[in-house]
C-alpha cells in the first residue's frame, strides 16, 4: 500500500482535527494542532523542503533524457587579396567581401553508463522519502511542543482559578474579622493578619496572570500568530487508558520516525555504493547532429557560393580503464559509510527501546501520582471544611485556619501539575512509539 505524502498527511490531520473558528472562545487541542500544522514556520519550511526533494527525484533530474542543443553563427570578412595564378597572371582585390553562416542541432544520449544513473535515480527517490520522514519528525516535534505549552496554559488557568477562590476565602475572613473587631470579639491583630494574607494572595494572582499571558503568547507563536490573545483552553483531560505496552513496542519498530530515517539512510548508502561501482564499467553514448552551412566567398575563391545541409549520427564507447584509483577509493568509503549506518541502526534500536521503556514507566508513575493527588485533594478539602467550621465557632485560631487554607491550595496546585504531567508523559510515549499522528488526543 502506498504511503501518503507529507501534503496528504497534513491535509488528513487538519481535516480530522477540524478547522478553527475565530468565534470560539475556547481553543481545543485539535484546533491548536490544526493551526500549527497550517501556520507554524518550521512546518512550512519542512513542507517546502519536501517539494524540493520531490523536484529532485523527477525524471527531469535523472539523466535518463537526452540533451539537445542548438547553435548558430555568422562571420563576415573584408580582405585585401593579392593572388598569383599558376599561369603567371596576378590579381589584386581590395575590399573583397566574404561571409559564412551556420546553424545546427546536436543530440547526445547516454545509452549505458555502467548503471550509475539507474542507482542515482533510486537514491534520489530514497532521499525524497527521507525528506518526508524529516518533515514528519518536524511535525511530531511541533505537536509535542504545542501540547506542552497548551497543557501548561491549562495548568496555569486552573491554578489561577484556585488562587482566586483562595483570595475569596481570605476576603470573607477579613470581613468576618472586621465585624468581630467592631463587636470586641477579637483584636486588631486578626484584622491586620487577614489583610496581609489578602495582599499575599493578590501578589500570587498578579504573578499567575502574567505567567498565563506569557504562556498564551508562546502558544500563539507556535501556531504562527494565528490565535487571538483573548482565548481560553480546555482544562478537561482524558487519558488513553487502552494503551498496551507490548503493542506500542511492536509499532515502535514499524513507525518510529528516527528508525525509519535510519533505514532510508541505509538504502541511500546502498545505492551510492552501487552507483560508485559503475565507474568500473564502460559507457555507451549516442550522438547526432543536423547542420546547415552557407559560404559566400570573395572573387578570389574557386567557388563563389556553397551551401551544405547534412545529418550525422554515431555511437561512442568510453571506458575509463584506470582513473588513478579515485573509483576504488569512493567504493571503499561507500562500503564503510554503509557499515556505519547499519551499526547506527543497532545502536538506535537500543537507545529508542530504552527511551520508550523509560517513557512508559514515567507515564505509569505519573498516572499513579495523579491518582494519589486526587485522593489528597479530598483529604485537604475535608480538613479545610472542618477547620473552617471550627474557625467560625472560635475553636481554632486564624493562623490555623490560614494553614488549612494554604494546605488546600497547595494540594490543588500539586494535583494540577500531576494531571498535566501525566498527560504530557502520555504524549511522549505516543511520539516515541510513532503513534502520535494516529490518535485523537
Amino acid at each position: 500500500m502506498k504511503k501518503p505524502s507529507i501534503k496528504q498527511l497534513l491535509t488528513g490531520i487538519c481535516l480530522g482535527l477540524g478547522l478553527f473558528s475565530s468565534a470560539q472562545k475556547v481553543v481545543e487541542t485539535s484546533e491548536a494542532i490544526a493551526l500549527a500544522l497550517e501556520n507554524n514556520f518550521g512546518v512550512r519550511i519542512a513542507t517546502n523542503t519536501v517539494e524540493v526533494a520531490e523536484n529532485n527525484k523527477s525524471v527531469l533530474n535523472s539523466r535518463y533524457l537526452p540533451t539537445l542543443t542548438g547553435s548558430a553563427g555568422a562571420t563576415f570578412n573584408r580582405d585585401n587579396i593579392t593572388a598569383e595564378f599558376s599561369n603567371g597572371d596576378n590579381a589584386t582585390l581590395n575590399g573583397a567581401e566574404s561571409s559564412r553562416y551556420n546553424a545546427g542541432l546536436n543530440l547526445n544520449y547516454t545509452l549505458f553508463d555502467g548503471l550509475g544513473r539507474y542507482y542515482d535515480y533510486k537514491r534520489l527517490k530514497e532521499e525524497f522519502n527521507l525528506t518526508e520522514l524529516q518533515a514528519r519528525e518536524t511535525i511530531e516535534n511541533t505537536i509535542t511542543q504545542l501540547l506542552s505549552i497548551y497543557y501548561d496554559i491549562a495548568r496555569r488557568s486552573e491554578n489561577l482559578k484556585s488562587l482566586k477562590e483562595t483570595i475569596g476565602i481570605s476576603k470573607n475572613r477579613l470581613t468576618r474579622a472586621e465585624y468581630q473587631f467592631e463587636y470586641g470579639r477579637n483584636t486588631k491583630l486578626d484584622v491586620l493578619n487577614a489583610e496581609v494574607d489578602i495582599n499575599n494572595d493578590s501578589i500570587s494572582i498578579i504573578n499567575a496572570e502574567q505567567n498565563l499571558i506569557n504562556a498564551k503568547r508562546d502558544l500563539n507563536f507556535v501556531t504562527g500568530n494565528a490565535i487571538s490573545n483573548a482565548f481560553e483552553v480546555d482544562t478537561t483531560v482524558t487519558f488513553l487508558m487502552n494503551l498496551n505496552k507490548a503493542e506500542l513496542l511492536t509499532r515502535l519498530y514499524e513507525n518510529n520516525v528516527t528508525l525509519l530515517q535510519n533505514e532510508k539512510n541505509i538504502a541511500i548508502n546502498e545505492f551510492t555504493l552501487k552507483a560508485n561501482k559503475s565507474g568500473y564499467l564502460p559507457a555507451l553514448g549516442l550522438v547526432g547532429s543536423y547542420g546547415w552551412n552557407e559560404n559566400n566567398n570573395n572573387a578570389a575563391a574557386f567557388v563563389a557560393v556553397s551551401t551544405n545541409v547534412g545529418l550525422s549520427g554515431g555511437i561512442n564507447l568510453t571506458w575509463n580503464l584506470f582513473d588513478g584509483g579515485s573509483t576504488i577509493t569512493r567504493v571503499k568509503n561507500a562500503r564503510i559509510d554503509l557499515e556505519n549506518q547499519k551499526l547506527q541502526k543497532e545502536e538506535l534500536k537500543l537507545d529508542i527501546e530504552r527511551n520508550f521503556n523509560n517513557a512508559w514507566d514515567d507515564y505509569q508513575n505519573k498516572l499513579k501520582i495523579f491518582e494519589v493527588q486526587e485522593e489528597n485533594i479530598k483529604t485537604a478539602k475535608n480538613n479545610f471544611f472542618r477547620t473552617e467550621e471550627k474557625f467560625k465557632l472560635g475553636q481554632v485560631t486564624s493562623i490555623e485556619f490560614r494553614q488549612a487554607q494554604l494546605n488546600l491550595l497547595s494540594a490543588e496546585l500539586v494535583r494540577n501539575q500531576a494531571k498535566y504531567d501525566a498527560k504530557l508523559a502520555e504524549v511522549i510515549v505516543l511520539q516515541i512509539s510513532g503513534e502520535l499522528l494516529n490518535v485523537q488526543l
